[in-house]
Protein backbone atom coordinates (compact mmCIF):
# COMPACT_ATOMS: atom_id res chain seq x y z
CA UNK A 1 0.00 0.00 0.00
CA UNK A 2 1.56 3.51 -1.30
CA UNK A 3 0.31 6.61 -0.16
CA UNK A 4 1.56 10.58 -0.67
CA UNK A 5 1.81 11.51 2.52
CA UNK A 6 5.06 14.47 4.32
CA UNK A 7 6.45 12.50 7.44
CA UNK A 8 8.34 14.28 10.04
CA UNK A 9 11.76 13.56 10.93
CA UNK A 10 12.15 10.29 13.64
CA UNK A 11 12.36 11.75 17.12
CA UNK A 12 15.27 10.99 19.52
CA UNK A 13 13.66 8.69 21.50
CA UNK A 14 9.89 7.67 22.41
CA UNK A 15 7.56 7.04 24.89
CA UNK A 16 3.74 7.36 24.34
CA UNK A 17 3.71 10.86 25.71
CA UNK A 18 5.88 11.66 22.90
CA UNK A 19 3.90 10.07 20.90
CA UNK A 20 0.60 11.28 21.49
CA UNK A 21 1.58 14.97 21.07
CA UNK A 22 4.75 15.27 18.70
CA UNK A 23 4.35 11.97 16.57
CA UNK A 24 0.81 10.00 16.80
CA UNK A 25 0.13 11.16 13.51
CA UNK A 26 2.03 11.82 10.10
CA UNK A 27 0.42 14.01 8.56
CA UNK A 28 0.45 15.81 4.52
CA UNK A 29 0.53 15.09 1.72
CA UNK A 30 3.68 16.81 -0.34
CA UNK A 31 3.69 16.43 -3.89
CA UNK A 32 5.95 13.85 -5.81
CA UNK A 33 6.17 11.81 -2.46
CA UNK A 34 5.22 7.80 -1.65
CA UNK A 35 4.91 6.35 1.53
CA UNK A 36 5.11 2.47 2.27
CA UNK A 37 4.55 0.09 4.95
CA UNK A 38 6.60 -2.58 4.71
CA UNK A 39 6.90 -6.13 6.67
CA UNK A 40 10.27 -7.43 6.93
CA UNK A 41 10.34 -8.92 3.72
CA UNK A 42 9.45 -5.65 2.31
CA UNK A 43 5.56 -6.64 1.22
CA UNK A 44 3.20 -3.93 2.03
CA UNK A 45 1.02 -4.64 4.68
CA UNK A 46 -2.42 -4.48 4.99
CA UNK A 47 -4.40 -1.68 6.73
CA UNK A 48 -4.50 -1.42 10.57
CA UNK A 49 -0.80 -3.87 10.63
CA UNK A 50 2.10 -1.91 12.23
CA UNK A 51 5.19 -2.04 9.84
CA UNK A 52 8.17 0.18 8.78
CA UNK A 53 8.43 3.30 6.88
CA UNK A 54 9.56 3.62 3.65
CA UNK A 55 9.80 6.52 1.60
CA UNK A 56 10.02 6.65 -2.14
CA UNK A 57 9.17 9.60 -5.01
CA UNK A 58 11.17 12.34 -6.41
CA UNK A 59 12.79 13.70 -3.76
CA UNK A 60 14.39 9.96 -2.69
CA UNK A 61 17.95 11.12 -3.72
CA UNK A 62 20.47 8.22 -4.76
CA UNK A 63 21.81 7.29 -1.33
CA UNK A 64 25.18 9.18 1.41
CA UNK A 65 27.58 10.75 0.03
CA UNK A 66 31.04 8.79 0.51
CA UNK A 67 29.31 6.23 2.60
CA UNK A 68 28.56 2.75 0.45
CA UNK A 69 27.59 0.72 3.80
CA UNK A 70 25.33 3.08 4.98
CA UNK A 71 23.51 3.99 1.54
CA UNK A 72 23.42 0.17 1.26
CA UNK A 73 21.64 -0.46 4.37
CA UNK A 74 18.93 2.54 3.99
CA UNK A 75 18.41 2.74 0.19
CA UNK A 76 16.98 0.49 -2.64
CA UNK A 77 15.92 0.27 -5.42
CA UNK A 78 11.98 1.25 -5.61
CA UNK A 79 9.69 -2.34 -6.78
CA UNK A 80 6.62 -0.41 -6.02
CA UNK A 81 7.49 2.23 -8.84
CA UNK A 82 7.27 2.80 -12.60
CA UNK A 83 9.77 5.19 -13.19
CA UNK A 84 13.45 3.72 -14.37
CA UNK A 85 15.81 3.57 -11.51
CA UNK A 86 13.99 4.63 -8.75
CA UNK A 87 14.85 4.24 -5.02
CA UNK A 88 13.11 4.55 -1.59
CA UNK A 89 14.43 5.30 1.86
CA UNK A 90 14.45 3.49 4.56
CA UNK A 91 13.00 5.55 8.16
CA UNK A 92 13.94 3.48 10.66
CA UNK A 93 9.91 4.05 11.69
CA UNK A 94 7.24 2.43 12.58
CA UNK A 95 3.54 3.40 11.65
CA UNK A 96 0.57 1.56 10.10
CA UNK A 97 -2.12 3.13 7.78
CA UNK A 98 -5.33 4.01 9.64
CA UNK A 99 -8.67 3.79 8.22
CA UNK A 100 -8.70 7.92 7.44
CA UNK A 101 -6.05 7.32 5.39
CA UNK A 102 -3.22 8.85 7.84
CA UNK A 103 -0.65 7.17 9.37
CA UNK A 104 -0.28 6.16 13.03
CA UNK A 105 3.54 6.73 14.18
CA UNK A 106 4.42 3.81 16.22
CA UNK A 107 7.58 4.72 17.33
CA UNK A 108 11.71 3.66 15.92
CA UNK A 109 12.23 -0.27 14.67
CA UNK A 110 15.41 0.17 17.18
CA UNK A 111 13.66 -1.07 20.05
CA UNK A 112 12.53 -4.28 18.29
CA UNK A 113 13.37 -7.62 20.35
CA UNK A 114 13.40 -11.49 19.39
CA UNK A 115 11.51 -13.54 22.18
CA UNK A 116 11.33 -17.57 21.88
CA UNK A 117 11.73 -17.07 18.05
CA UNK A 118 9.23 -14.11 17.39
CA UNK A 119 10.16 -10.81 16.12
CA UNK A 120 8.66 -7.89 18.64
CA UNK A 121 8.27 -4.31 18.07
CA UNK A 122 8.27 -2.73 21.54
CA UNK A 123 6.91 0.30 20.12
CA UNK A 124 3.51 -0.82 18.98
CA UNK A 125 3.00 -2.81 22.54
CA UNK A 126 3.96 1.14 24.36
CA UNK A 127 1.29 2.97 21.62
CA UNK A 128 -1.43 0.60 21.77
CA UNK A 129 -0.93 1.26 25.71
CA UNK A 130 -0.84 4.75 25.48
CA UNK A 131 -4.52 4.87 23.72
CA UNK A 132 -5.90 4.41 27.44
CA UNK A 133 -6.88 7.86 28.62
CA UNK A 134 -4.87 7.18 31.76
CA UNK A 135 -1.59 6.27 30.89
CA UNK A 136 0.33 9.42 30.30
CA UNK A 137 3.65 7.53 29.07
CA UNK A 138 4.92 3.81 28.64
CA UNK A 139 7.91 1.64 27.91
CA UNK A 140 8.36 -1.66 27.13
CA UNK A 141 11.57 -3.52 27.45
CA UNK A 142 12.33 -7.26 27.10
CA UNK A 143 13.91 -8.34 30.17
CA UNK A 144 15.63 -12.10 31.83
CA UNK A 145 14.01 -13.50 34.32
CA UNK A 146 15.36 -15.81 37.48
CA UNK A 147 15.76 -18.62 34.61
CA UNK A 148 17.48 -16.71 32.17
CA UNK A 149 14.20 -16.68 29.88
CA UNK A 150 13.27 -13.32 28.15
CA UNK A 151 9.87 -11.35 29.56
CA UNK A 152 8.04 -8.56 28.02
CA UNK A 153 7.90 -6.05 30.75
CA UNK A 154 5.77 -3.43 30.24
CA UNK A 155 6.05 -0.09 32.47
CA UNK A 156 3.53 2.98 32.59
CA UNK A 157 2.69 6.34 34.15
CA UNK A 158 -0.39 7.52 35.05
CA UNK A 159 -2.22 10.28 33.07
CA UNK A 160 -2.56 14.09 35.69
CA UNK A 161 -5.39 14.32 38.23
CA UNK A 162 -5.95 10.08 37.78
CA UNK A 163 -7.84 8.89 40.88
CA UNK A 164 -6.74 5.71 42.11
CA UNK A 165 -9.87 3.79 41.87
CA UNK A 166 -9.85 4.74 38.04
CA UNK A 167 -6.32 3.46 37.45
CA UNK A 168 -5.86 0.17 35.23
CA UNK A 169 -4.70 -2.86 36.95
CA UNK A 170 -2.30 -5.33 35.64
CA UNK A 171 -5.81 -7.57 34.07
CA UNK A 172 -6.98 -4.38 32.17
CA UNK A 173 -4.08 -3.57 30.86
CA UNK A 174 -3.53 -7.25 29.53
CA UNK A 175 -6.74 -7.87 28.39
CA UNK A 176 -5.97 -4.24 26.63
CA UNK A 177 -3.18 -5.66 24.64
CA UNK A 178 -4.53 -9.26 24.25
CA UNK A 179 -7.87 -7.44 21.84
CA UNK A 180 -5.00 -6.37 19.22
CA UNK A 181 -2.00 -8.44 19.63
CA UNK A 182 -0.84 -11.86 19.76
CA UNK A 183 -0.06 -13.59 23.00
CA UNK A 184 3.61 -13.58 22.50
CA UNK A 185 3.29 -9.73 22.21
CA UNK A 186 1.62 -9.38 25.73
CA UNK A 187 3.93 -8.26 28.56
CA UNK A 188 3.37 -10.48 31.24
CA UNK A 189 4.15 -7.89 34.18
CA UNK A 190 2.83 -4.31 34.47
CA UNK A 191 5.13 -1.79 36.85
CA UNK A 192 3.22 1.07 37.24
CA UNK A 193 5.98 4.48 38.58
CA UNK A 194 5.85 7.39 39.16
CA UNK A 195 8.31 8.91 36.24
CA UNK A 196 9.88 7.28 33.52
CA UNK A 197 13.46 7.17 34.59
CA UNK A 198 15.96 9.37 32.09
CA UNK A 199 19.30 9.31 31.01
CA UNK A 200 21.44 12.59 31.25
CA UNK A 201 20.59 13.25 27.69
CA UNK A 202 16.79 12.57 28.18
CA UNK A 203 16.82 9.83 26.98
CA UNK A 204 15.00 6.82 28.71
CA UNK A 205 17.30 4.79 30.94
CA UNK A 206 15.92 1.58 30.39
CA UNK A 207 18.72 -0.24 32.65
CA UNK A 208 16.97 2.06 35.97
CA UNK A 209 14.10 0.31 35.36
CA UNK A 210 13.11 -2.11 38.50
CA UNK A 211 12.29 -5.61 38.47
CA UNK A 212 8.64 -6.12 38.17
CA UNK A 213 7.09 -6.97 42.11
CA UNK A 214 3.67 -9.46 42.71
CA UNK A 215 1.44 -6.13 42.43
CA UNK A 216 2.89 -5.92 38.51
CA UNK A 217 1.43 -9.41 37.72
CA UNK A 218 -2.51 -10.41 37.36
CA UNK A 219 -3.44 -12.03 40.57
CA UNK A 220 -6.95 -13.32 41.58
CA UNK A 221 -8.07 -13.69 44.82
CA UNK A 222 -6.53 -15.72 46.25
CA UNK A 223 -7.35 -19.32 47.76
CA UNK A 224 -4.48 -21.96 49.40
CA UNK A 225 -3.83 -24.93 46.56
CA UNK A 226 -6.21 -27.88 48.02
CA UNK A 227 -4.91 -31.34 47.95
CA UNK A 228 -1.83 -33.32 46.73
CA UNK A 229 -2.23 -32.67 42.89
CA UNK A 230 -2.42 -28.99 43.79
CA UNK A 231 0.18 -28.48 46.49
CA UNK A 232 3.02 -30.27 44.17
CA UNK A 233 1.73 -27.81 41.09
CA UNK A 234 1.68 -24.85 43.10
CA UNK A 235 5.41 -25.78 44.03
CA UNK A 236 6.64 -26.79 40.35
CA UNK A 237 4.69 -23.23 39.29
CA UNK A 238 6.48 -21.19 41.90
CA UNK A 239 9.75 -22.85 40.71
CA UNK A 240 8.93 -22.21 36.84
CA UNK A 241 7.47 -18.47 37.22
CA UNK A 242 9.83 -17.45 39.97
CA UNK A 243 7.16 -16.55 42.21
CA UNK A 244 6.36 -16.70 46.23
CA UNK A 245 2.78 -17.30 45.93
CA UNK A 246 0.38 -19.52 43.86
CA UNK A 247 -3.42 -19.69 44.45
CA UNK A 248 -5.67 -22.18 43.14
CA UNK A 249 -7.45 -19.26 40.91
CA UNK A 250 -3.91 -17.92 39.85
CA UNK A 251 -3.44 -18.41 35.61
CA UNK A 252 -0.42 -20.28 34.50
CA UNK A 253 -0.18 -17.19 31.38
CA UNK A 254 -0.92 -14.55 33.78
CA UNK A 255 1.49 -15.04 35.92
CA UNK A 256 4.26 -15.10 32.90
CA UNK A 257 4.18 -18.77 31.58
CA UNK A 258 3.96 -19.31 28.36
CA UNK A 259 4.70 -22.46 25.77
CA UNK A 260 7.73 -23.14 26.20
CA UNK A 261 7.15 -22.86 29.89
CA UNK A 262 4.51 -25.17 29.56
CA UNK A 263 6.38 -28.12 27.89
CA UNK A 264 9.04 -27.80 30.76
CA UNK A 265 5.63 -28.41 33.49
CA UNK A 266 4.75 -30.87 31.30
CA UNK A 267 7.84 -33.23 31.69
CA UNK A 268 7.95 -32.43 35.14
CA UNK A 269 4.65 -33.70 35.86
CA UNK A 270 5.30 -36.87 33.93
CA UNK A 271 8.44 -37.15 35.67
CA UNK A 272 6.54 -37.66 39.07
CA UNK A 273 3.32 -38.46 38.15
CA UNK A 274 4.19 -41.04 35.56
CA UNK A 275 1.30 -39.78 33.25
CA UNK A 276 1.37 -38.74 29.59
CA UNK A 277 -0.17 -35.06 29.17
CA UNK A 278 -1.66 -33.13 26.52
CA UNK A 279 0.00 -30.64 25.91
CA UNK A 280 -2.47 -28.21 24.19
CA UNK A 281 -5.36 -29.48 26.59
CA UNK A 282 -3.60 -27.34 29.54
CA UNK A 283 -4.02 -24.60 27.27
CA UNK A 284 -7.77 -24.64 28.31
CA UNK A 285 -6.87 -25.28 32.35
CA UNK A 286 -4.56 -22.73 32.83
CA UNK A 287 -5.82 -22.12 36.21
CA UNK A 288 -4.14 -23.96 39.02
CA UNK A 289 -7.33 -25.87 40.03
CA UNK A 290 -8.48 -26.43 36.55
CA UNK A 291 -5.06 -27.91 35.48
CA UNK A 292 -4.51 -29.70 39.05
CA UNK A 293 -8.24 -31.51 37.51
CA UNK A 294 -6.82 -32.62 34.56
CA UNK A 295 -4.20 -33.89 36.01
CA UNK A 296 -5.69 -35.94 39.00
CA UNK A 297 -7.66 -37.16 36.06
CA UNK A 298 -4.94 -38.73 33.87
CA UNK A 299 -3.68 -40.23 36.85
CA UNK A 300 -6.98 -42.11 37.39
CA UNK A 301 -7.44 -43.17 33.90
CA UNK A 302 -3.80 -44.46 33.82
CA UNK A 303 -4.04 -46.44 37.06
CA UNK A 304 -7.52 -47.62 35.71
CA UNK A 305 -5.28 -48.68 32.50
CA UNK A 306 -2.80 -50.55 34.73
CA UNK A 307 -5.14 -52.56 36.85
CA UNK A 308 -6.83 -53.83 33.29
CA UNK A 309 -3.91 -54.94 32.35
CA UNK A 310 -3.35 -56.98 35.25
CA UNK A 311 -6.45 -58.68 35.53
Amino acid sequence: MARSMSVPPSPPDRSTSDVDQKWGDCRGPIANTRIYILDEHRQPVPLGVAGEIWIGGAGVVRGYLNREELTAERFTDDPFSDEPGARMYRTGDLGRWRSDGQIAYLGRNDFQVKIRGFRIELGEIEALLGELPQIRDAVVIAREDHSGDKRLVAYWVAGEEQSDKALPDAERLRDHLKAELPEYMVPSAFVKLETIPLTPNGKVDRKALPAPDADALVRHEYEAPRGPVEEVLAGIWQELLGVERVGRNDSFFDLGGHSLMLTRLVTRVEDISDVELNLSELFSYSSLAGMSELIEREIIRHHVRDDLSVD
